[in-house]
């Protein structure tokens, strides 16, 4: 009977530290849309920073982008400073960019 306990203690336990780190390690999402006011291509092509302008609240977010399409985009002026851009970024620290378009289309 108490081993049984002891087992049932040990496993209800583990399943709550389990949760508990799941629900840690789970990066929060942020949404935007505005200008962009500044874009930094790095040396070796293979990310950027963009600064934008956050609408709602007026302050400026920096957000890194890795991802080849929109790294083309930069590279080919089809997205330039001023253009208004919806972005979706893992707040993870550097505001990794998960979506980064223009509200136009592009």
């Amino acid at each position: 009977m108490k081993t049984k306990l002891s087992t049932l203690a040990v496993s209800i336990t583990l399943a709550l530290s389990g949760l508990a780190f799941v629900g840690s390690a789970a990066a929060e999402e942020g949404k935007m849309v505005g200008p962009i006011t500044k874009i930094t291509l790095a040396g070796d092509g293979k990310s950027a920073t963009a600064v934008l302008k956050d609408t709602k609240a007026g302050t400026p977010v920096t957000i890194t982008i890795t991802d080849d399409l929109t790294l083309d985009k930069f590279k080919d002026k089809r997205i330039v400073e001023g253009d208004e851009i919806r972005a979706r970024f893992e707040k993870d620290g550097k505001n990794t960019a998960k979506s980064f378009k223009k509200t136009a289309g592009c």
